[in-house]
């Protein structure tokens, strides 16, 4: 049995549905092909990097799509047919793909590039001004002082000289 029950999660969390159902629907869609092989690596604390084993596929053959929160890879088999050989035996893959990668909040595509027979997808995450995070004032004062005590003042005096 495959399937997790996160209704007791549900229960106690707010505003994280979309979370689980996106691990809901990602248990059930997991079909167990595994082609083409891939590889998620981070890169530093904003950036990502996804590469797919394709050999055998021409930068033509290949269709990225990004959308919001998803980013689709497919690969499309194409026919080579010279009249002049006769295959015995195919061992190289050349069959059509569809990878479907779903993305955070904020994160976009920067840079893909086919070398040696791997694409690579560089990704990174832009987080808008209006998100970051920001210290809040309490009753409108600007900045929080540290009040000192003129005591504490004068002996690290003492101690410095």
């Amino acid at each position: 049995m495959n399937r997790f029950d996160f209704t007791p999660y549900r229960r106690s969390t707010v505003g994280f549905d979309h979370l689980f159902d996106l691990l809901e629907r990602q248990a059930r869609s997991n079909t167990g092909d595994n082609y083409p092989p891939f590889n998620i690596e981070r890169r530093g604390e904003d950036s990502y990097r996804i590469v797919l084993a394709i050999a055998g596929f021409r930068p033509a053959d290949i269709d990225i799509t990004a959308q919001q929160n998803l980013l689709v890879v497919q690969g499309k088999k194409r026919e080579e047919t010279d009249g002049e050989s006769e295959m015995l035996h195919v061992g190289i893959a050349n069959r059509g793909f569809e990878r479907r990668f779903e993305l955070a909040d904020y994160v976009r595509v920067e840079n893909a590039r086919l070398e040696d027979g791997l694409l690579t997808i560089d990704l990174v995450r832009e987080v808008p001004e209006a998100m970051k995070p920001k210290k809040i004032a309490v009753n409108g004062q600007k900045t929080l002082e540290v009040v000192r005590d003129d005591n504490e003042e004068s002996e690290s005096k003492v101690d410095a000289a």
